[in-house]
Formats: structure tokens, sequence, C-alpha cells
């Protein structure tokens, strides 16, 4: 079979979730090849190799931590030319939507964003995208050079498939040119202890009729109770309640878990947006003719200072 590449993303070593769906999927479309950039790399090779990496092409240098994504494009080039592959798998980060958008200009290939699902076609990979607000669902492939395609968090289930994983270094030059914007400093940002809200199989958000930032510990509560990330609509945001970083939207982050539920979101446009492609959406709201109520698989008619806590006691009672 044709070899896939498979951008890994990690934290110094461990693998991150979207890392095991995007080796998931590449197993549909040929074998996955990995590209793993920076420090411990034989580490990550062990998870990379039970999820089906048949290799591991490792490189680390000072370069890809001193500076912005530029040098990481230098070597995800450098795995293209080694392996001339079917197609490149990127999570659909922020980071991952720029590197792959800068290696297929770099190699004259079109680019799919933001995928919620793949599977092989006659004439290569076929994606499936949530698209125009999540309004419409389009099938669609690459018809120029090798396929770039990043994909939505939560996509696929992760499955296990065992491969040999073996790790082979990569030759990477960085070039000069991609040295222009280097990082000065770094701020830690601060742990909350819950999943990060793009990853997250539950996410439960707050809108406008929080009423305040400090009502949200109440939906904070219920998403601890159920091991979720916390959300916010714009209104939220903007009003300065919740953290920007936890905007969920056209203009925030787009999330697609297993569960979404939405307390005091109206459903406007732009928050729909961010989380339409959610397996099973729950909504709260006092007004029954809330917008948010067109898309739910299940609805609450009710004030979510009754409703939100109430469920908050059952799921706690429930696990005991």
């Amino acid at each position: 079979m044709a070899e896939v590449l498979v951008y890994v993303d990690h934290v110094d070593g461990a693998v991150r979730k979207p890392t095991l769906e995007l080796l998931t999927l590449a197993r549909r479309i040929g074998d996955p090849v990995a590209v793993h950039l920076g420090a411990n790399a034989a580490e990550a090779a062990k998870v990379l190799a039970e999820y089906g990496a048949v290799k591991v092409l490792a490189a680390d240098a000072p370069e890809f931590s001193e500076y912005l994504v530029a040098p990481k494009v230098d070597a995800l080039q450098a795995a293209y030319d080694a392996v001339s592959p079917a197609a490149v798998l990127l999570p659909s980060s922020a980071e991952g939507k720029e590197i792959g958008a800068r290696l297929a200009v770099r190699i004259g290939s079109g680019i799919i964003t933001d995928a919620v699902d793949l599977e092989a076609g006659d004439e290569g990979p076929v994606a499936t995208q949530s698209v125009f607000a999540a309004s419409y669902t389009t099938k669609s492939r690459v018809t120029n050079g090798t396929p770039v395609i990043t994909v939505k968090p939560n996509s696929a289930a992760p499955e296990a498939a065992p491969a040999a994983g073996t790790v082979e270094q990569l030759a990477v030059t960085v070039a000069d040119s991609s040295k222009g914007t280097r990082i000065v400093s770094r701020t830690p940002r601060e742990s909350t202890g819950r999943p990060e809200l793009t990853e997250a199989a539950i996410v439960v958000s707050g809108g406008r009729g929080v009423n305040g930032a400090e009502n949200f510990p109440v939906i904070e509560a219920l998403a601890d109770s159920l091991g979720a990330a916390v959300g916010a609509s714009r209104a939220a945001v903007d009003a300065g309640w919740y953290p920007h970083t936890s905007q969920v939207g056209q203009t925030g982050k787009s999330v697609s878990p297993q569960l979404y539920i939405a307390a005091g979101i109206s459903g406007a446009i732009q928050h729909r947006a961010g989380m339409q492609t959610s397996k099973t959406i729950v909504a709260i709201n006092k007004d029954a003719e809330a917008p948010i109520f067109e898309l739910v698989d299940y609805g609450v008619v009710g004030d979510l200072f009754d409703v939100v806590p109430a469920l908050t006691d059952e799921v706690k009672s429930r696990k005991g």
C-alpha cells in the first residue's frame, strides 16, 4: 500500500489523542508513517506503533522550538520528499492548519481543512467536511498534487492496530528564510485540570443566560462532574465572563465532542458554526423559541440555575 504521512501532535513525546485518530483514518487509505518533531521520539514511537504507524520519521532541532512554524514545515517537506506519500494528514489545530497550508503551497498541492471523515476513493482520498456554518455536508478530494488534509479532533475513535513503528532519523535542513520570527518568551497556561477544549469528548458551555462571571461555577461544576471541558459563547466572552481561549464558535474554537451541553445559549449562527458537528447536543434554555432547539438531540426548557445544579447532583449520585 501507499504510505500516508501523519504529523504527530505531542507534548514532550506524549502523543495527543488527535494523532491517534489520524493514524486510524490514515489506515483507510494506506500505511501510516508518523512524523515526530522534537524530543522523546523513542517513547512516542511505542504509542504510534500501537495505533498503526509502520515507521516513525524523527527529527529534533532547536529551531523547532525557537521559531514559529516554518522550521516544522521544512521538516515535513523533508519527510514528504523522502516518502512520496499518497496523502499528508495533520490535526486541525491552528498550528496544524498553518503547517499544512504552507506545505501545500511548497509542493504545489491542494489542501482540505477541517475534515470530519476520510475514506479511500478511486482517484484519491475523499474527505467529508461540514461547511457554511455546518449547514451542508460535502465530500471533496484534491485534484492537483498530493492531498494535504487537516482533520478535526473527535472525528474518529482511535483504534489500535499494532505495527512495526520503526524509528528512522529524518535529515532536516532548516532554511534561513524559516528563521524570520523568533519566539522570545513563553508563559505556561494555568492548568484547570480539565480536558483541552478542542479534544474533549464532552463539552459544557455557558452563554448570555449565565448572567455574569460569578455564575460560571455552575457550568464548571457540571463539567467537572462529567469530566468535561468548559466552553463559552461569544456573548459570554465579550462580556468578560470567561476567557477568550474557551470561546466556541466561528471566531473561537470549533469542537466536535461526543456530547455537547449548551446552557443559556440562544444558538446564534456564529456559535452553531463551532459546535454543530457534535455527535449529541443537549440545550438548556428558558426560551422555548431559542434557535438552539432547532438542532439539538435533547432540549430542556427551563431556568439553567434550576436545571444545571439538579443535573450535576444527579450525575454525582449516579457515579456514587
